[in-house]
């Protein structure tokens, strides 16, 4: 597996398509981290953040034949996260209408079990409950920016804008993050 390293994520994916488990294993190897931590923290939850990662991968192979090769599997790995991050926050937001209409059925619990169990895991430190509820617009690129360590072209291509609106919500999910953690910085609040 020591030749796979040397080989580009194109070449690997390439491999990985024509079904070489080695291929495959040493491009999840060399991306799962960074997108276990870009997640995580899109996410606010580390467990959820690997199953969204294990997600990724499968949709990446079962999507593999939509892929053109132009050198940007990392950003449409990051991409197809997103995407199920968004999934999983729009299935939220129907659960949190639903629960109470739910609740008044006998025998029917109104929390998904999934749920249930991310409620009561404990968040972590504040800039993680601080990042989660910034606007996933703002997330986004000021994870990939401050974070994940990508330059602004390489956001910007990947959230098909242009450098100068990446900075832009850089600059006001700083902002915004500033309001949301400042409270706490300052001894007031919980």
């Amino acid at each position: 597996m020591s030749g796979l390293a040397a080989l580009d994520d194109g070449s690997l994916f390439a491999r990985a398509r024509g079904g070489d488990g080695d291929a495959l294993s040493c491009l999840v190897d060399r991306h799962k981290d960074a997108l276990i931590n870009y997640i995580a923290r899109l996410s606010g939850c580390r467990d959820q953040a690997e199953d969204v990662a294990q997600d990724t991968f499968v949709r990446l192979l079962e999507r593999s034949a939509g892929y053109v090769e132009r050198g940007m599997l990392r950003s449409y790995l990051y991409r197809i996260a997103t995407n199920l991050v968004r999934t999983g926050q729009r299935r939220e937001q129907r659960w949190r209408v639903l629960r109470p209409k739910l609740a008044a059925v006998k025998g029917f619990s109104a929390e998904p079990p999934q749920l249930a169990a991310l409620e009561q895991q404990e968040l972590g430190a504040l800039l993680t409950r601080s990042l989660k509820n910034l606007p996933l617009r703002y997330r986004v690129p000021l994870i990939l920016r401050d974070v994940e360590d990508w330059s602004y072209a390489e956001i910007a291509q990947f959230l098909n804008c242009k450098p100068g609106t990446v900075k832009s919500r850089i600059h006001r999910g700083r902002l915004k993050l500033r309001k949301l953690v400042a409270p706490h910085w300052n001894g007031v609040g919980p």
